[in-house]
């Protein structure tokens, strides 16, 4: 079996996508407006969420997600992502909260398209997933972040899985993701030893590289939403919080 992609960690706190934007500001900068897309397209889903816990039905939601993102890329205004720690989750649900006030406030929908700004969404499949989510009482806030951690988590499982793909190890993966989960499920290994024709040793061994390359993929991903290297544990633990609340 070949070896699991390797997780060098890097000496130094690199430059985020965030801070890419929140330095540039008001400032034409296309990189900018790149790299805030390419966030966009990562964690739309979960504004879609607190918009349909607000009450909007799926096309209000649909229309408010997509107007609030082409809003954000306009008017490049992120005052108030500094009074939020600078993290890129909290800015997004405060911005989109002042943003659904303004379009109800003016009491009409607004088409967006033609020379504005436009953010490519996969909205299409976002009342499906919404649909299967179970009944609970919690706030959209709390759906927010819970659907937050959940798609950084699809985001770096769907990155790993990638390159073990590339590395040839795809059937490796997909034998082994089993065990990402923090359910102790040692006692399994036999049946992924015999379906890999190795030890249970090796097994263990490579499921420790998974799991190791599976968290150091997702502190570089929260790593990219953040200002400084001090705010990943926190808010690590912030996400992971999420997903114990209902």
């Amino acid at each position: 079996m070949n070896r699991a992609p390797s997780s060098h960690l890097p000496r130094q706190f690199a430059t985020t996508r965030w801070s890419v934007v929140l330095s540039t500001g008001k400032q034409d900068g296309s990189d900018a407006d790149q790299t805030l897309s390419a966030l966009c397209q990562i964690y739309w889903y979960p504004l879609y969420s607190f918009a349909r816990r607000q009450g909007c039905d799926s096309t209000t939601a649909q229309d408010m997600t997509q107007g609030f993102f082409t809003h954000l890329l306009e008017s490049r205004d992120f005052r108030s992502a500094k009074r939020e720690r600078g993290r890129f989750r909290s800015f997004l649900l405060v911005s989109m909260r002042h943003f659904m006030l303004n379009e109800w406030e003016k009491q009409r929908a607004k088409k967006r398209g033609g020379d504005r700004v436009h953010v490519s969404l996969n909205l299409s499949d976002a009342e499906s997933r919404y649909a299967v989510q179970p009944a609970t009482t919690e706030t959209a806030e709390a759906a927010f972040d819970r659907e937050w951690a959940l798609t950084l988590l699809e985001h770096v499982q769907s990155q790993l899985e990638s390159e073990y793909a590339d590395a040839g190890n795809a059937e490796t993966f997909e034998c082994l993701k089993r065990y990402l989960t923090t359910e102790r499920q040692e006692d399994r290994y036999q049946d992924a030893a015999d379906q890999l024709g190795i030890s249970t040793s090796a097994v263990k061994s490579a499921v420790h590289r998974l799991r190791k390359r599976f968290r150091h993929i997702l502190r570089a991903e929260i790593a990219q939403t953040v200002e400084a290297e001090a705010d990943v544990d926190d808010e690590l633990k912030s996400l992971f919080a999420a997903l114990t609340k209902r």
